[in-house]
């Protein structure tokens, strides 16, 4: 129980360190990408930039002010666990935009900001995400909108922006909203990388007259671990054996090589597979022993 406790705040603190990591890249990703750039890429981000070309509001105070309602809002709907890390992300990506408000490396051409601002802040988001937590304003929404209709987090991201985006073209060039539109559709994607890590993995599928060679090669050459699966080929009438099992990107080179050479016969399939839970990917790989 002691253990499971411990385990427990562990947890919990590795999510707030998520929180903050991520919520500095997405302050980051604003000063040095997004407004030098002229770039609403939505949220509560667009439309401090919106409101500073039009009337040199301070970014930093104006989502802050902004920040303060969602967050009662997220409040209410997600929980007091979700408002926790919510109000440290809230507090903290207005505190890193002012703190970097005179960041000397910044980006001012509007296809490099809407690219690389893009990727920084998806990467922060992403991160955020994966701690439970939300760096407030229309993140805060886009997370609600996801736990109630099981939309992907990008996704909602992606939606939830593009109104602010549509908006800011009473104020910025079509040509600036295009790129804006460019860069949020950017940050959905690198989001989803994130969260899931969808090329870290490989689901591979083996099927063989030959499992002993196949076994061997998967436990002996990479060390992980296999599922068999007695199947019956559609076309030949006879006992199969599918092999399931799960690798890292480079043990997937691997296997393929050795499977090419020592057995061409067997059909094989490799799938991306976005998340891994278990022994070898989210848990040590040998029983009290670190991978």
């Amino acid at each position: 129980m002691k253990k499971l406790k411990q385990r427990n705040k562990n947890s919990v603190v590795r999510e707030y360190i998520l929180v903050i990591v991520g919520a500095t890249l997405v302050g980051l990703a604003y000063n040095m990408f997004l407004l030098p750039s002229k770039l609403a890429a939505g949220g509560i981000s667009g439309v401090s930039t919106i409101l500073n070309e039009l009337y040199d509001f301070p970014p930093a105070f104006v989502q802050f002010l902004i920040n303060i309602p969602l967050f009662i809002i997220g409040w209410i709907t997600m929980g007091k666990d979700f408002s926790g890390k919510t109000l440290v992300g809230t507090f903290w990506v207005p505190f890193i935009i002012w703190l970097s408000s005179d960041i000397p490396y910044t980006v001012t051409n509007p296809f490099l900001g809407s690219l690389y601002g893009g990727i920084v802040l998806g990467i922060g988001l992403g991160i955020v995400y994966k701690g439970n937590g939300s760096t407030g304003g229309t993140a805060a929404i886009a997370q609600i909108v996801k736990k109630f209709t099981g939309l992907s987090s990008g996704y909602c991201q992606l939606v939830v922006d593009g109104v602010v985006v549509a908006g800011s073209l009473i104020v910025f060039s079509l040509e600036l909203t295009l790129f804006a539109l460019m860069s949020i559709y950017v940050t959905s994607k690198v989001i989803d990388i994130v969260q899931l890590r969808t090329s870290a993995t490989k689901l591979i599928l083996i099927i063989t007259e030959e499992e002993e060679k196949v076994q061997s090669m998967i436990r002996d050459g990479i060390d992980r671990g296999l599922t068999k699966i007695r199947s019956v080929g559609g076309y030949s009438n006879q006992n199969k054996t599918m092999i399931l099992c799960v690798t890292e990107q480079s043990e997937a080179v691997y296997l393929k090589k050795k499977l090419q050479e020592e057995i061409p016969t067997a059909f094989v399939v490799f799938i991306n597979a976005s998340e891994i839970l278990g022994r070898g990917f989210s848990l040590d790989k040998y029983y009290g022993q670190r991978l």
